[in-house]
Parts: C-alpha cells; sequence; structure tokens
C-alpha cells in the first residue's frame, strides 16, 4: 500500500502555518492516492525520548547480544523506523526555531538515524537504506532573509540540515517549500499562498 508519513514538529497547535499547510499537503497526497495510507506523527507531543546511553549502546549491539534492557532502550527506535521504512513519502514540517531544527525534531532523528537500520557504513562508505523515494519539508521562519542569497542565510541551520541528513538516509528527492515572514501578515499571506502553488504543483504529479 503507498503510504504518507507526515512528521509535525511545532511546539503549536493552533495558529501553527507549518501545520496547516501539512494539512494542505496532506490533502493534495490523498487526492492523488486515494487508496493510500496517511500516518501522521505529532514529534511536539512529548512522546518521542531523547536518546539515553542505553540507546546508544543498544544501536552498535547485535541482535543476538541484546539484553531486556537494550531491548526496551531501544523500542520506540524500533517503532518509528518500522513506521519511517513502510512510507514510499515523507512530509515534514518545521518551523525554525533558533536557527535550527525543533528539539523535538531532532530527539525524532536521533530515534530513527541509526547504523543498519537506516544507513550502513562499510569500507569506509556511508549508504542510505530508507525506502521512501520523495520528501517534502515546510519550513516557516518567523522573519524573512533566510534563503540563498539573502541577508541571514548564512543563519539558515534547518533546510541545509534536513537537506543533508535526508540524502544521507538514502532518499533522493528532497523538496523543499518556505514560507517567512509569519510574524509579518502582509508577508506571510502572500508566502502561504505561493507554497500552495508550489505544493499543488509537486503533488499534482506526484500520485505514486
Amino acid at each position: 500500500m503507498t503510504t504518507l508519513l507526515r512528521i509535525d514538529s511545532s511546539a503549536r497547535i493552533d495558529g501553527s502555518h507549518s501545520r496547516a499547510l501539512g494539512d494542505y499537503a496532506q490533502s493534495l497526497w490523498q487526492a492523488e492516492n486515494p487508496t493510500g495510507q496517511t500516518i501522521i506523527r505529532n514529534v511536539a507531543d512529548g512522546t518521542i525520548e531523547m536518546i539515553r546511553a542505553e540507546t546508544i549502546t543498544g544501536y552498535y549491539t547485535p541482535p543476538e547480544e541484546f539484553t531486556p534492557e537494550l531491548a526496551q532502550a531501544t523500542a520506540l527506535s524500533d517503532k518509528l523506523i518500522a513506521e519511517l521504512q513502510s512510507a514510499d513519502t515523507l512530509l515534514i514540517t518545521a518551523p525554525i526555531y533558533n536557527f535550527t531544527v525543533p528539539a523535538a525534531l531532532k530527539a525524532w532523528i536521533d530515534q530513527i538515524a541509526r547504523i543498519d537500520h537506516t544507513f550502513s557504513y562499510e569500507d569506509g562508505n556511508f549508504a542510505g537504506l530508507l525506502n521512501a523515494n520523495h520528501a517534502i519539508v515546510i519550513c516557516v521562519y518567523g522573519a524573512e532573509g533566510y534563503l540563498d542569497g539573502q541577508p541571514f542565510a548564512a543563519a539558515n541551520f534547518l533546510q541545509p540540515y534536513l537537506q543533508f541528513l535526508l540524502g544521507f538516509l538514502g532518499i533522493e528527492k528532497i523538496d523543499f517549500i518556505s514560507v517567512q515572514g509569519t510574524t509579518n501578515p502582509d508577508a506571510v499571506t502572500a508566502a502561504e499562498a505561493q507554497a500552495r502553488v508550489d505544493l499543488d504543483r509537486l503533488l499534482a504529479t506526484d500520485a505514486v
């Protein structure tokens, strides 16, 4: 079954620009994939634990050597990776917090970026292992000027980080939709309208 995995990371529910655009993108995907399955993971709801020493130990321990404690420490990672590996398309909605990804999204990343599960390392080379063939990332910025060639581009550690990470994990097609100036009512109205146009273009031709 064709599957969309949606990851929301804004700490806000009501009034979240990234979630609103995520809703729009999801509706477009579902219209193009009426028999598909959608999995929604709100990583900001407090259920994604920060990794601990036992988690990291479990990541590097062969399965046959697992103890009950290590199995418990990596159980959430196993669950989140299973969700991720079931997806054909990944949709991430992410506001910029202090120039980078929200802590909740980073916690999810630390749970799913796992050797021999979502990437491999052999003979000095890394290889991504994800099954998803397309990622759509909706990035939302409170101020303007964060995109390439703009005054604050050097302070944007949100998009470049996610671009590298998703490629590292094996996703070849990565599309970014950016909305800037959410603290400016006039700017955000125009930016969100353009984002919807961009999503229409992407998802009207993205039926699997």
